[in-house]
């Protein structure tokens, strides 16, 4: 019974991450290739009009969440009754939100000396509405392991409306494109969601299980506001100091290196949390898994995020103009931090799953408080050195996050380095030694191609040489999904 239990759950977790890898390519993917098109269309005040106003609808839809899809996926048999709460109080506080939101936004305008964020933020902010009604039913599908089903409502909801962004930037909507497509996006998602799920919630208002869980899920929301501050911290003082051009090359270079760590980072949310609450009671087993999904984060992470980096320019230059280089050297930067920023998320999935959302919160407020520190006292320094500074910061509150991780589970620094330094370490090798290699090159498409034929080639060798497990066992992996078919 044992190991059909553990079967099961290694089949589910394959699944999951099967599935969640194919929803964050498709989402991931199809961002960079419309990305691309429209980013050439529009203009670096576009991107800075949608940047500055970002973080607010961030905030709103976590008050709306309020922690709580985490808190039920905790729960280890969650009742009707317990998804009905959580649907309603996201209703309540969802419109609540919008209607405050909807009367601050001359106040919001003013702050950033721009009137046409007045009107932007009142169409833009819909979008809360329509995530309020999704949260149970996309908590359903979380804490039931149905990653499938999460993932043909992403992956449906992506291509629509993302073709809906382009074809309004196509036609001269400047910056209400980027404010639609967003709009389109969760509004698509909403429906597919309720349209997948088999839980439907009734007219019985009963708030007493949100009074239960609203111990550990404040915090969580608490946390969740946090991250979205640290994330955007950046736009907001950027729009108060700098000009809105200069804010969009910075939104522009966060976008497109978030799309890569976002990538890895999104398809192991997908699965870690809900595995690791089933092998909550397993000690030895779940330090197990949590290393190899550790191992298996940086494996991919490093180098994924490393090269990106190492052909930023070119990339930039190639793909969207010569108008945004100067986000291509910000991108460079982000790059290192975003190669931590998955490891992080196993951690902190770690934490959630064993309940310790108080310890989840205040490990983010304390970066929070760094972060807003540091970047007020360094803004007159320059774009470049707020940016290197956040890049340290995030990289090395990594560590912070294993010594809470560490204490709950045993899992030792010295593990934890062999898990993912020796990753970092050859992957931050053979960008160097292929950089140098390729110096010469001149023509951006071929050094472009050269560089991440190079580093691609170069990682799996040593990977190969090394006998590193992980390579093995995704080839096997990859090799059975082929046969298979």
């Amino acid at each position: 019974m044992c190991a059909e239990k553990m079967e099961t759950l290694k089949d589910k977790t394959t699944k999951g991450l099967l599935w969640g890898g194919m929803n964050n390519v498709v989402q991931q993917g199809l961002g960079l290739l419309i990305g691309i098109v429209v980013a050439r269309k529009l203009s670096r005040q576009d991107y800075g009009m949608v940047a500055m106003i970002a973080i607010f609808s961030l905030i709103a839809t976590a008050l709306q969440e309020s922690g709580f899809k985490s808190a039920l996926a905790n729960l280890r048999q969650p009742r009707h009754e317990d998804y009905n709460a959580v649907f309603w109080f996201n209703v309540v506080v969802g419109v609540t939100c919008y209607v405050v939101l909807f009367f601050a936004a001359p106040w919001i305008a003013d702050f950033y000396r721009t009137p046409e964020l007045t009107l932007l933020c009142r169409v833009a902010f819909l979008s809360i509405l329509f995530s309020c009604l999704g949260t149970a039913q996309s908590a359903y599908l979380f804490r039931n392991l149905k990653v499938k089903e999460q993932a043909q409502c992403n992956m449906t909801a992506t291509v629509c409306s993302n073709l809906i962004g382009l074809t309004m930037a196509l036609t001269g909507c400047g910056y209400w494109s980027l404010a639609v497509q967003t709009l389109s996006y969760i509004g698509l998602n909403t429906l597919l969601l309720w349209r997948t799920s088999e839980w439907r919630p009734t007219l019985h208002f009963n708030f007493e299980p949100v009074r239960k869980m609203f111990g550990f899920s404040w915090k969580i929301l608490a946390t969740s506001i946090l991250e979205r501050i640290n994330t955007n911290v950046m736009n907001v003082l950027l729009g108060r100091f700098y000009t809105k051009p200069e804010v969009g090359d910075y939104n522009q270079a966060y976008q497109w290196s978030s799309k890569v760590f976002y990538l890895l980072q999104g398809t192991l949310a997908q699965v870690a949390q809900p595995v690791f609450t089933d092998v909550a009671d397993e000690h030895e087993r779940q330090l197990r898994i949590l290393r190899k999904l550790v191992r298996f984060t940086a494996f991919l992470s490093f180098p994924l995020l490393l090269c990106f980096g190492l052909v930023s320019e070119e990339f930039i230059v190639l793909a969207i103009g010569e108008k945004w280089i100067h986000s291509a050297h910000l991108l460079k930067l982000l790059c290192l931090s975003g190669a931590f920023i998955p490891v992080c998320s196993v951690l902190t999935n770690l934490l959630i799953s064993k309940g310790k959302s108080g310890t989840y919160f205040w490990v983010t407020f304390g970066q929070c408080v760094l972060l807003i520190a540091t970047m007020l006292v360094l803004h007159s320094y320059g774009i470049r050195t707020m940016v290197v500074a956040y890049v340290i910061i995030y990289a090395l509150w990594t560590l912070v996050w294993h010594f809470f991780v560490g204490r709950l589970t045993g899992y030792s620094l010295l593990a934890f380095l062999k898990d993912i330094g020796g990753f970092a370490l050859i992957a931050l090798t053979i960008v160097v030694v292929v950089h140098l290699l390729t110096a010469g090159i001149t023509t951006l498409w071929l050094l472009l191609v050269v560089r991440v034929m190079l580093t691609t080639l170069f990682y799996y060798i040593v990977m190969k040489l090394l006998r590193v497990k992980i390579l093995d066992e995704c080839v096997a992996f990859v090799k059975n999904k082929i046969n298979r078919r």
